[in-house]
Protein backbone atom coordinates (compact mmCIF):
# COMPACT_ATOMS: atom_id res chain seq x y z
CA UNK A 1 0.00 0.00 0.00
CA UNK A 2 1.41 3.28 -0.96
CA UNK A 3 -1.22 5.79 0.94
CA UNK A 4 0.96 7.68 3.59
CA UNK A 5 -2.28 9.28 5.70
CA UNK A 6 -1.16 11.54 8.47
CA UNK A 7 -3.50 10.66 10.70
CA UNK A 8 -5.79 7.10 11.98
CA UNK A 9 -8.73 6.76 13.93
CA UNK A 10 -10.17 3.75 15.42
CA UNK A 11 -13.88 3.75 16.33
CA UNK A 12 -16.48 5.56 14.37
CA UNK A 13 -19.28 6.26 17.09
CA UNK A 14 -20.49 9.32 16.87
CA UNK A 15 -17.70 11.13 18.90
CA UNK A 16 -15.25 8.98 16.17
CA UNK A 17 -16.88 10.37 13.26
CA UNK A 18 -16.40 13.76 13.86
CA UNK A 19 -12.91 13.86 15.18
CA UNK A 20 -12.60 12.66 12.18
CA UNK A 21 -13.87 15.27 9.82
CA UNK A 22 -12.54 17.82 11.56
CA UNK A 23 -8.93 16.39 11.73
CA UNK A 24 -9.56 15.74 7.85
CA UNK A 25 -11.17 19.63 7.61
CA UNK A 26 -7.91 20.77 8.95
CA UNK A 27 -6.18 19.57 6.08
CA UNK A 28 -4.68 16.67 7.45
CA UNK A 29 -5.22 12.85 5.68
CA UNK A 30 -6.95 10.22 7.52
CA UNK A 31 -7.38 6.86 7.61
CA UNK A 32 -10.27 4.96 9.72
CA UNK A 33 -11.33 1.90 10.94
CA UNK A 34 -14.26 0.51 12.42
CA UNK A 35 -14.79 -3.16 14.19
CA UNK A 36 -17.89 -3.52 11.87
CA UNK A 37 -16.96 -2.88 8.28
CA UNK A 38 -19.95 -1.80 6.95
CA UNK A 39 -19.77 1.61 9.37
CA UNK A 40 -16.49 2.13 7.69
CA UNK A 41 -17.76 2.50 4.23
CA UNK A 42 -20.69 3.84 5.16
CA UNK A 43 -18.98 6.73 6.72
CA UNK A 44 -16.27 7.17 3.97
CA UNK A 45 -18.86 6.89 1.32
CA UNK A 46 -21.05 9.50 3.19
CA UNK A 47 -18.35 12.46 2.53
CA UNK A 48 -17.41 12.41 -0.91
CA UNK A 49 -13.62 14.19 -1.95
CA UNK A 50 -12.31 14.24 1.37
CA UNK A 51 -9.26 12.61 2.11
CA UNK A 52 -10.45 9.79 4.08
CA UNK A 53 -9.11 6.32 3.79
CA UNK A 54 -11.88 3.56 5.13
CA UNK A 55 -9.94 0.20 5.84
CA UNK A 56 -11.12 -2.88 5.70
CA UNK A 57 -8.64 -5.16 8.12
CA UNK A 58 -6.00 -3.51 10.69
CA UNK A 59 -3.03 -4.25 8.36
CA UNK A 60 -4.55 -1.98 5.65
CA UNK A 61 -5.53 0.48 8.15
CA UNK A 62 -1.67 0.67 10.05
CA UNK A 63 0.19 0.03 6.66
CA UNK A 64 -2.04 2.83 4.83
CA UNK A 65 -0.41 5.41 8.16
CA UNK A 66 2.79 7.64 7.73
CA UNK A 67 5.84 7.31 10.04
CA UNK A 68 5.85 7.84 12.90
CA UNK A 69 2.30 6.22 13.05
CA UNK A 70 -0.25 8.48 14.93
CA UNK A 71 -2.98 6.09 16.38
CA UNK A 72 -6.11 7.04 17.99
CA UNK A 73 -8.72 4.98 19.61
CA UNK A 74 -12.05 6.16 20.44
CA UNK A 75 -14.33 3.21 21.86
CA UNK A 76 -15.59 2.06 24.89
CA UNK A 77 -13.53 2.50 27.35
CA UNK A 78 -12.21 -0.35 29.38
CA UNK A 79 -11.27 -3.94 28.38
CA UNK A 80 -12.37 -2.88 24.59
CA UNK A 81 -9.20 -0.20 24.82
CA UNK A 82 -6.58 -3.48 25.76
CA UNK A 83 -8.35 -5.61 23.38
CA UNK A 84 -7.35 -3.22 20.73
CA UNK A 85 -3.80 -2.20 21.91
CA UNK A 86 -3.40 -6.41 21.27
CA UNK A 87 -4.35 -6.32 17.89
CA UNK A 88 -2.37 -3.18 17.31
CA UNK A 89 0.91 -4.25 18.90
CA UNK A 90 1.96 -6.56 16.24
CA UNK A 91 1.34 -3.96 13.32
CA UNK A 92 3.36 -0.99 14.71
CA UNK A 93 6.66 -0.07 14.82
CA UNK A 94 9.50 0.98 17.64
CA UNK A 95 8.39 5.06 17.82
CA UNK A 96 4.91 4.90 16.76
CA UNK A 97 1.69 6.55 19.14
CA UNK A 98 -1.01 5.35 20.19
CA UNK A 99 -3.80 7.64 21.69
CA UNK A 100 -6.70 6.83 23.97
CA UNK A 101 -9.16 9.56 23.51
CA UNK A 102 -11.87 8.18 25.50
CA UNK A 103 -12.82 8.86 29.30
CA UNK A 104 -9.93 6.09 30.54
CA UNK A 105 -9.33 5.81 34.09
CA UNK A 106 -6.36 7.23 34.99
CA UNK A 107 -4.75 4.40 36.26
CA UNK A 108 -5.73 2.16 33.53
CA UNK A 109 -3.50 5.19 31.46
CA UNK A 110 -0.40 4.49 33.56
CA UNK A 111 -0.62 0.97 33.04
CA UNK A 112 -1.21 1.32 29.57
CA UNK A 113 1.86 3.61 29.54
CA UNK A 114 4.10 1.56 31.35
CA UNK A 115 3.34 -1.45 28.43
CA UNK A 116 3.58 -0.31 25.87
CA UNK A 117 6.55 1.94 26.52
CA UNK A 118 7.89 -1.88 27.36
CA UNK A 119 7.46 -2.48 23.42
CA UNK A 120 8.78 0.93 22.43
CA UNK A 121 5.99 2.50 21.43
CA UNK A 122 4.58 6.14 22.79
CA UNK A 123 0.97 6.52 25.03
CA UNK A 124 -0.92 9.62 25.07
CA UNK A 125 -4.23 9.35 27.12
CA UNK A 126 -6.21 12.33 26.01
CA UNK A 127 -9.13 13.91 27.69
CA UNK A 128 -11.55 15.32 25.26
CA UNK A 129 -13.96 17.41 26.17
CA UNK A 130 -17.03 19.45 24.22
CA UNK A 131 -19.65 16.44 23.10
CA UNK A 132 -20.29 15.88 19.32
CA UNK A 133 -20.39 19.39 18.47
CA UNK A 134 -17.14 20.11 19.78
CA UNK A 135 -15.75 16.95 18.21
CA UNK A 136 -16.49 18.32 15.22
CA UNK A 137 -15.56 22.37 15.55
CA UNK A 138 -13.18 22.31 18.18
CA UNK A 139 -13.13 20.47 21.83
CA UNK A 140 -11.09 21.01 25.21
CA UNK A 141 -7.97 18.81 24.59
CA UNK A 142 -6.17 17.18 27.70
CA UNK A 143 -3.23 15.38 26.50
CA UNK A 144 -0.81 13.45 28.74
CA UNK A 145 1.70 11.08 28.24
CA UNK A 146 5.70 11.38 26.91
CA UNK A 147 6.60 15.12 26.05
CA UNK A 148 8.34 13.51 22.89
CA UNK A 149 4.71 12.02 21.52
CA UNK A 150 2.79 15.57 22.06
CA UNK A 151 5.62 16.96 20.19
CA UNK A 152 4.35 14.96 17.10
CA UNK A 153 0.84 15.30 17.48
CA UNK A 154 1.12 18.75 18.60
CA UNK A 155 -0.10 20.01 15.50
CA UNK A 156 -2.96 17.88 14.81
CA UNK A 157 -4.41 18.61 18.22
CA UNK A 158 -3.78 22.45 18.16
CA UNK A 159 -5.16 22.49 15.14
CA UNK A 160 -8.38 20.64 15.69
CA UNK A 161 -8.81 22.58 18.98
CA UNK A 162 -10.99 25.17 19.83
CA UNK A 163 -9.42 28.66 19.95
CA UNK A 164 -10.39 31.48 22.17
CA UNK A 165 -8.47 34.37 21.68
CA UNK A 166 -6.39 33.01 19.09
CA UNK A 167 -4.77 30.17 20.95
CA UNK A 168 -5.85 26.85 21.27
CA UNK A 169 -7.43 24.83 23.70
CA UNK A 170 -5.21 21.89 23.80
CA UNK A 171 -1.87 21.67 26.15
CA UNK A 172 0.38 19.33 27.00
CA UNK A 173 -1.27 18.46 30.56
CA UNK A 174 2.25 15.85 31.67
CA UNK A 175 3.16 12.51 32.30
CA UNK A 176 1.59 9.45 32.25
CA UNK A 177 -2.25 9.77 33.31
CA UNK A 178 -1.80 13.40 33.80
CA UNK A 179 -4.32 13.97 30.91
CA UNK A 180 -6.79 11.03 31.89
CA UNK A 181 -6.69 12.63 35.12
CA UNK A 182 -7.27 16.10 34.52
CA UNK A 183 -10.40 15.45 32.11
CA UNK A 184 -11.46 13.09 35.27
CA UNK A 185 -11.93 16.12 37.49
CA UNK A 186 -13.23 18.39 34.46
CA UNK A 187 -15.93 15.65 34.57
CA UNK A 188 -16.58 15.88 38.30
CA UNK A 189 -16.74 19.54 38.64
CA UNK A 190 -18.96 19.16 35.64
CA UNK A 191 -21.64 16.81 37.49
CA UNK A 192 -21.11 20.05 40.58
CA UNK A 193 -22.30 22.58 37.80
CA UNK A 194 -25.23 20.52 36.65
CA UNK A 195 -26.77 20.06 39.57
CA UNK A 196 -26.16 23.58 41.26
CA UNK A 197 -28.28 24.74 38.09
CA UNK A 198 -30.94 22.00 38.68
CA UNK A 199 -30.96 23.22 41.98
CA UNK A 200 -31.82 26.68 41.05
CA UNK A 201 -34.52 25.35 38.65
CA UNK A 202 -36.23 23.86 41.42
CA UNK A 203 -36.51 27.03 43.39
CA UNK A 204 -37.65 28.88 40.40
CA UNK A 205 -39.73 26.14 39.77
CA UNK A 206 -41.55 26.16 43.60
CA UNK A 207 -42.25 29.78 43.17
CA UNK A 208 -44.25 29.60 40.10
CA UNK A 209 -42.45 30.40 37.13
CA UNK A 210 -42.96 29.23 33.84
CA UNK A 211 -40.13 27.33 32.16
CA UNK A 212 -40.36 30.04 29.05
CA UNK A 213 -39.88 32.25 32.21
CA UNK A 214 -37.32 30.54 33.36
CA UNK A 215 -35.94 30.50 30.34
CA UNK A 216 -35.52 34.22 30.68
CA UNK A 217 -33.84 34.06 33.48
CA UNK A 218 -31.17 31.77 32.33
CA UNK A 219 -30.88 33.74 29.11
CA UNK A 220 -29.93 36.75 31.06
CA UNK A 221 -28.21 35.43 33.29
CA UNK A 222 -25.91 33.86 30.73
CA UNK A 223 -25.20 37.70 29.39
CA UNK A 224 -23.48 38.46 32.62
CA UNK A 225 -21.02 36.70 34.87
CA UNK A 226 -22.94 33.51 34.80
CA UNK A 227 -21.93 32.94 31.03
CA UNK A 228 -21.40 29.54 30.29
CA UNK A 229 -22.28 26.85 28.37
CA UNK A 230 -24.01 24.96 30.64
CA UNK A 231 -26.25 27.54 31.60
CA UNK A 232 -26.87 28.43 27.73
CA UNK A 233 -27.80 24.99 27.26
CA UNK A 234 -30.51 24.75 30.05
CA UNK A 235 -32.17 28.11 28.52
CA UNK A 236 -32.49 26.30 25.43
CA UNK A 237 -33.88 22.86 27.00
CA UNK A 238 -36.44 25.05 28.92
CA UNK A 239 -37.56 26.62 26.13
CA UNK A 240 -38.23 23.54 23.89
CA UNK A 241 -41.47 22.41 23.29
CA UNK A 242 -42.65 18.78 22.52
CA UNK A 243 -44.63 19.09 19.12
CA UNK A 244 -46.53 16.02 19.84
CA UNK A 245 -48.63 17.80 23.46
CA UNK A 246 -46.84 21.31 23.13
CA UNK A 247 -46.12 20.75 26.62
CA UNK A 248 -42.15 21.55 27.83
CA UNK A 249 -39.86 18.60 27.11
CA UNK A 250 -38.37 19.44 30.21
CA UNK A 251 -41.69 18.48 32.50
CA UNK A 252 -42.31 15.19 30.21
CA UNK A 253 -38.34 13.99 31.06
CA UNK A 254 -38.65 11.06 33.93
CA UNK A 255 -36.05 12.84 37.10
CA UNK A 256 -34.04 9.88 36.86
CA UNK A 257 -30.27 10.32 35.77
CA UNK A 258 -27.89 8.80 34.68
CA UNK A 259 -23.74 8.64 34.83
CA UNK A 260 -20.74 6.95 33.73
CA UNK A 261 -18.88 7.03 36.63
CA UNK A 262 -15.85 9.31 36.06
CA UNK A 263 -18.02 11.56 39.27
CA UNK A 264 -17.71 8.40 41.01
CA UNK A 265 -13.51 8.38 40.09
CA UNK A 266 -13.24 11.54 41.26
CA UNK A 267 -14.67 10.99 44.67
CA UNK A 268 -12.71 7.93 45.17
CA UNK A 269 -9.49 9.97 44.12
CA UNK A 270 -10.60 12.71 46.54
CA UNK A 271 -10.76 10.19 49.12
CA UNK A 272 -7.57 8.87 48.39
CA UNK A 273 -5.71 12.23 48.91
CA UNK A 274 -7.93 13.38 51.90
CA UNK A 275 -9.22 16.39 49.71
CA UNK A 276 -12.38 17.72 50.23
CA UNK A 277 -14.65 17.71 47.17
CA UNK A 278 -18.04 17.79 48.76
CA UNK A 279 -19.89 19.88 46.34
CA UNK A 280 -18.88 17.31 43.16
CA UNK A 281 -20.42 14.18 46.00
CA UNK A 282 -23.36 15.98 46.71
CA UNK A 283 -23.77 15.87 42.72
CA UNK A 284 -23.14 12.25 42.46
CA UNK A 285 -25.31 11.18 45.36
CA UNK A 286 -27.97 13.49 43.83
CA UNK A 287 -27.98 11.76 41.06
CA UNK A 288 -28.05 8.34 43.24
CA UNK A 289 -31.21 9.56 45.14
CA UNK A 290 -32.84 10.76 41.77
CA UNK A 291 -32.34 6.45 40.50
CA UNK A 292 -34.33 5.66 43.18
CA UNK A 293 -37.51 6.76 41.29
CA UNK A 294 -39.88 4.28 43.11
CA UNK A 295 -38.89 4.63 46.46
CA UNK A 296 -39.00 8.33 46.69
CA UNK A 297 -42.94 7.84 44.73
CA UNK A 298 -43.55 5.57 47.70
CA UNK A 299 -41.80 8.00 50.48
CA UNK A 300 -43.75 11.04 49.41
CA UNK A 301 -46.79 10.03 50.51
CA UNK A 302 -45.24 8.61 54.17
CA UNK A 303 -42.77 11.32 54.87
CA UNK A 304 -43.65 14.58 55.99
CA UNK A 305 -42.08 17.92 54.88
CA UNK A 306 -42.84 21.60 55.25
CA UNK A 307 -45.43 24.12 53.41
CA UNK A 308 -43.63 25.48 50.76
CA UNK A 309 -42.98 29.23 51.28
CA UNK A 310 -40.51 31.11 49.09
CA UNK A 311 -40.71 34.68 51.04
CA UNK A 312 -38.65 37.10 48.39
CA UNK A 313 -40.77 38.52 45.42
CA UNK A 314 -40.17 37.04 42.15
CA UNK A 315 -37.37 39.11 40.49
CA UNK A 316 -35.58 39.62 44.11
CA UNK A 317 -35.81 35.35 44.41
CA UNK A 318 -34.21 35.49 40.79
CA UNK A 319 -31.33 37.63 41.61
CA UNK A 320 -30.39 36.19 45.02
CA UNK A 321 -29.96 32.44 43.28
CA UNK A 322 -28.14 34.30 40.42
CA UNK A 323 -25.47 34.79 43.57
CA UNK A 324 -25.89 31.53 45.52
CA UNK A 325 -25.23 29.83 42.16
CA UNK A 326 -22.53 31.99 41.24
CA UNK A 327 -20.47 31.43 44.61
CA UNK A 328 -21.50 27.94 44.79
CA UNK A 329 -20.10 27.37 41.26
CA UNK A 330 -16.61 28.96 42.71
CA UNK A 331 -16.46 26.68 45.42
CA UNK A 332 -16.67 23.67 42.98
CA UNK A 333 -14.17 24.39 40.61
CA UNK A 334 -12.07 25.36 44.16
CA UNK A 335 -12.50 21.70 44.80
CA UNK A 336 -11.91 20.64 41.72
CA UNK A 337 -8.40 22.24 41.57
CA UNK A 338 -7.50 21.44 44.60
CA UNK A 339 -7.51 18.21 44.24
CA UNK A 340 -5.58 18.35 40.88
CA UNK A 341 -3.19 20.26 42.43
CA UNK A 342 -2.41 17.47 45.81
CA UNK A 343 -2.56 15.18 42.98
CA UNK A 344 -0.11 16.64 40.92
CA UNK A 345 2.51 17.23 43.93
CA UNK A 346 2.10 13.52 44.57
CA UNK A 347 2.68 12.24 41.32
CA UNK A 348 5.06 14.75 40.72
CA UNK A 349 3.20 16.08 37.19
CA UNK A 350 3.79 19.60 37.50
CA UNK A 351 0.28 20.60 36.50
CA UNK A 352 -0.06 24.12 35.36
CA UNK A 353 -3.68 24.95 36.87
CA UNK A 354 -3.67 28.08 35.19
CA UNK A 355 -3.24 26.48 31.93
CA UNK A 356 -5.49 24.19 32.51
CA UNK A 357 -8.06 26.59 33.07
CA UNK A 358 -7.32 28.36 29.76
CA UNK A 359 -7.95 25.45 27.62
CA UNK A 360 -11.31 24.92 29.88
CA UNK A 361 -12.52 28.54 28.46
CA UNK A 362 -13.34 26.82 24.52
CA UNK A 363 -14.72 23.30 23.27
CA UNK A 364 -15.53 22.10 26.73
CA UNK A 365 -18.85 21.39 28.28
CA UNK A 366 -18.07 23.44 31.40
CA UNK A 367 -16.74 26.46 29.62
CA UNK A 368 -17.97 29.84 30.84
CA UNK A 369 -16.49 33.59 30.84
CA UNK A 370 -15.08 33.05 34.81
CA UNK A 371 -12.68 30.83 33.64
CA UNK A 372 -10.65 34.06 32.81
CA UNK A 373 -10.76 34.99 36.24
CA UNK A 374 -9.12 31.41 37.36
CA UNK A 375 -6.65 31.25 34.50
CA UNK A 376 -5.59 35.43 35.97
CA UNK A 377 -5.69 34.00 39.35
CA UNK A 378 -3.21 30.73 38.80
CA UNK A 379 -1.03 33.14 36.45
CA UNK A 380 -1.00 36.06 39.00
CA UNK A 381 -0.32 33.18 42.15
CA UNK A 382 1.17 29.94 40.53
CA UNK A 383 1.01 28.55 44.32
CA UNK A 384 -1.96 29.90 45.11
CA UNK A 385 -3.70 27.65 48.62
CA UNK A 386 -7.02 28.25 47.64
CA UNK A 387 -8.93 29.49 44.85
CA UNK A 388 -11.45 31.20 46.96
CA UNK A 389 -7.72 33.53 48.81
CA UNK A 390 -7.82 35.07 44.68
CA UNK A 391 -8.85 38.78 45.44
CA UNK A 392 -10.96 38.27 42.71
CA UNK A 393 -12.81 35.53 44.12
CA UNK A 394 -12.43 36.44 47.61
CA UNK A 395 -14.72 39.72 46.55
CA UNK A 396 -17.42 37.64 44.85
CA UNK A 397 -17.29 35.41 47.44
CA UNK A 398 -18.32 38.35 50.45
CA UNK A 399 -20.37 40.25 47.73
CA UNK A 400 -22.83 36.59 47.63
CA UNK A 401 -22.33 35.13 50.84
CA UNK A 402 -25.64 36.74 52.01
CA UNK A 403 -27.48 35.56 49.47
CA UNK A 404 -26.09 32.55 49.25
CA UNK A 405 -27.45 32.03 52.82
CA UNK A 406 -30.75 33.15 52.30
CA UNK A 407 -31.37 30.40 49.30
CA UNK A 408 -29.86 27.40 51.30
CA UNK A 409 -32.34 28.97 54.44
CA UNK A 410 -35.42 29.24 52.04
CA UNK A 411 -34.76 25.73 50.42
CA UNK A 412 -34.53 24.24 53.62
CA UNK A 413 -37.44 26.04 55.19
CA UNK A 414 -39.54 24.93 52.19
CA UNK A 415 -38.44 21.38 52.16
CA UNK A 416 -36.55 21.71 48.95
CA UNK A 417 -33.29 19.32 48.77
CA UNK A 418 -30.48 21.29 47.47
CA UNK A 419 -27.42 19.31 48.62
CA UNK A 420 -24.80 21.14 46.15
CA UNK A 421 -26.03 24.37 47.03
CA UNK A 422 -25.69 23.58 51.36
CA UNK A 423 -22.55 21.64 50.46
CA UNK A 424 -20.54 24.73 49.05
CA UNK A 425 -21.89 26.65 51.52
CA UNK A 426 -20.72 24.30 54.31
CA UNK A 427 -17.29 24.03 52.46
CA UNK A 428 -16.88 27.57 52.52
CA UNK A 429 -17.99 28.39 56.02
CA UNK A 430 -15.55 25.42 57.07
CA UNK A 431 -13.01 27.03 55.23
CA UNK A 432 -13.26 30.81 56.62
CA UNK A 433 -14.25 29.24 60.67
CA UNK A 434 -11.08 29.88 62.36
CA UNK A 435 -11.82 27.53 65.19
CA UNK A 436 -14.16 24.64 64.72
CA UNK A 437 -15.43 21.83 66.89
CA UNK A 438 -12.69 19.08 65.68
CA UNK A 439 -11.19 20.31 69.37
CA UNK A 440 -13.89 18.08 70.87
CA UNK A 441 -13.81 15.49 67.92
CA UNK A 442 -9.98 15.08 68.97
CA UNK A 443 -10.68 14.55 72.81
CA UNK A 444 -13.35 12.15 72.02
CA UNK A 445 -11.31 10.02 69.58
CA UNK A 446 -8.92 10.10 72.78
CA UNK A 447 -11.85 8.96 74.99
CA UNK A 448 -12.06 5.80 73.06
CA UNK A 449 -9.01 5.02 71.36
CA UNK A 450 -6.13 7.18 73.52
CA UNK A 451 -5.46 8.60 69.89
CA UNK A 452 -3.54 11.90 71.98
CA UNK A 453 -4.55 15.45 70.15
CA UNK A 454 -2.08 18.83 69.94
CA UNK A 455 -2.72 21.85 72.57
CA UNK A 456 -3.59 25.18 71.86
CA UNK A 457 -0.64 26.39 74.45
CA UNK A 458 1.46 24.08 73.11
CA UNK A 459 3.93 24.27 70.37
CA UNK A 460 2.45 22.06 67.02
CA UNK A 461 3.80 18.61 67.15
CA UNK A 462 3.73 18.15 70.53
CA UNK A 463 1.21 15.61 71.31
CA UNK A 464 -1.20 14.62 74.54
CA UNK A 465 -3.57 12.39 75.94
CA UNK A 466 -5.95 12.68 79.26
CA UNK A 467 -6.30 9.80 81.54
CA UNK A 468 -10.37 10.14 81.14
CA UNK A 469 -13.37 8.81 83.67
CA UNK A 470 -14.07 5.08 83.12
CA UNK A 471 -17.43 4.47 81.30
CA UNK A 472 -19.79 1.94 83.50
CA UNK A 473 -22.34 0.03 81.96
Amino acid sequence: MTVQNDFGLIGLGVMGQNLVLNVEGRGFSVSVFNRTDAVTREFVAAHPGKRLLGAASLDEFVASLSRPRKVMLMVKAGAAVDAVIEQLLPQLEAGDIIIDGGNSLYADTERRDTWLTAHGLRFIGAGVSGGEEGARKGPSIMPGGPASAWAVIRPIFEAIAARVNGQPCAIHIGPGGAGHYVKMVHNGIEYGDMQLICEAYAMLRLAGFSTDEMADIFEDWNEGELQSYLILITAKVLRQRDPETGQPVVDLILDKAGQKGTGQWTLISAAENAVVVSTINAAVEARVLSSMKAARVAASTRLQGPTPMLGPHRAELARLLHDALYAAKVVSYTQGLDLMRTMSEKKIWALNLGSIASIWRGGCIIRARFLDRITEAYRADPGLPNLMLAPFFEGVLNRSQQAWRDVVAMAVASGVPVPALSASLAYYDSYRCARLPANLLQAQRDFFGAHTYERVDRPAGQWFHTVWPEVIG
